[in-house]
């Protein structure tokens, strides 16, 4: 996928998001939009609309759309239920999801101002249950678990294309001959001699297809993302006319899966969430100046207990205070810590 194809909804944590971002991309559906949802450890007190989308969850302030939340699945770390303080309707369950994002733990608490619903909990809980299951969707896999008796072992959504035997990874010095799969999500090799000798790329992760010189001849070339660690794999089809047919059907739904992408999260309400523009309203445009905004502001009430920290930092002289503090990360200031305490 190209740089501007980057996906970066279920990848991300991004605070305070502008409209746009709002909007569904390729492939991503609205599961669910429920009401009266709170975001107690960062706006207590304030009821707001959480988006359960396949890709990630956004909350957003019903007061005020640009006070947002979006967090990507694959940020999430655990999802549990406990006890929190609400503002609005005291002591009562509400759910916990702890994520990490460069390096960064964050805690978010949302509780459902709805007496006795369970919606969001249950909502949220199964839609990550399906992200997580249908990994191979999304992740470049090396060794898996995807060959069963020379076969392909097809996921759910996923059509065979093509099956080409006699095709030789080039990821080691003599080659090695295996099988070749093209499917609508993903190319598929593994070697016939040891199935579990194998790789799977997603359309999602491949940056590149083509043809270039190799040792051992003429080679088709996958090149993957960065974020998927920018492998370069090579593989030999016989004869050149195979070769150059692998290469076309591979750009070809390469491009296809560019436009209309498979994720692979398949969750369906029994009713269809109606779409975010119907359900909160225009946002208007405060007649206010926003004074000393700091971008540190809008994240720091949610770090988890640790935030940045793996190990204790250098105590350093802070002369406002007259004491020695721990070294403040970067980008923190004192003045910053001072107003997530006076607000949260």
């Amino acid at each position: 996928m190209s740089d501007e194809n980057y996906i970066w909804q279920d990848r991300e944590i991004r605070f305070d998001i502008p409209a746009q971002e709002f909007e569904m991309r390729r492939g991503e559906f609205r599961i669910d939009a429920i009401d009266s949802i709170e975001d107690t450890k960062g706006n207590n007190g304030e009821k707001g609309q959480l988006v359960v989308s396949n890709l990630r969850l956004v909350w957003c302030c019903a007061k005020n759309m640009r006070i947002n939340l979006s967090i990507g699945y694959n940020c999430i770390l655990s999802i549990t239920i406990h006890t929190a303080n609400s503002r609005i309707r005291g002591p009562t369950q509400a759910l916990y999801v702890l994520t990490k994002f460069n390096s960064s733990r964050f805690e978010f608490i949302f509780t459902n101002l709805v007496k006795g619903s369970p919606r969001h909990f249950t909502t949220v809980q199964a839609v990550h249950r399906a992200y997580e299951t249908s990994k191979l969707y999304r992740d470049l896999k090396l060794r898996g678990a995807i060959i069963k008796d020379k076969e392909l072992l097809l996921l759910p959504q996923e059509d065979v294309m093509t099956k080409t035997s006699g095709v030789w990874n080039l990821s080691s010095d003599q080659g090695n001959l295996g099988t070749f799969y093209i499917t609508n999500v993903r190319v598929v090799w593994f070697a016939n001699l040891a199935e579990n000798f194998n790789v799977s790329i997603p359309y999602l992760q491949i940056k590149s297809v083509r043809i270039r010189d190799s040792k051992f001849g003429p080679a088709f070339v996958i090149e993957t993302s960065a974020q998927s660690g920018s492998y370069v794999l090579g593989f030999r089809v016989d004869p050149a006319e195979k070769l150059q047919e692998v290469h076309k059907e591979v750009s070809s739904l390469h491009r296809i899966y560019s436009v209309s992408p498979i994720f692979g999260v398949d969750f369906r309400t029994e009713e269809p969430a109606a779409a975010l523009s119907e359900v909160t309203d225009t946002p208007v445009q405060d007649d206010i100046n926003i004074i000393g905004d700091d971008s540190t502001d809008a994240f720091a009430a949610y770090y988890a207990d640790g935030g940045q920290k793996n190990a204790d930092r250098k105590p350093v002289f802070e002369p406002s205070l007259g004491l020695a503090i721990e070294k403040l990360r970067d980008g923190v200031s004192l003045e910053s810590l001072w107003n997530c305490v006076s607000f949260t």
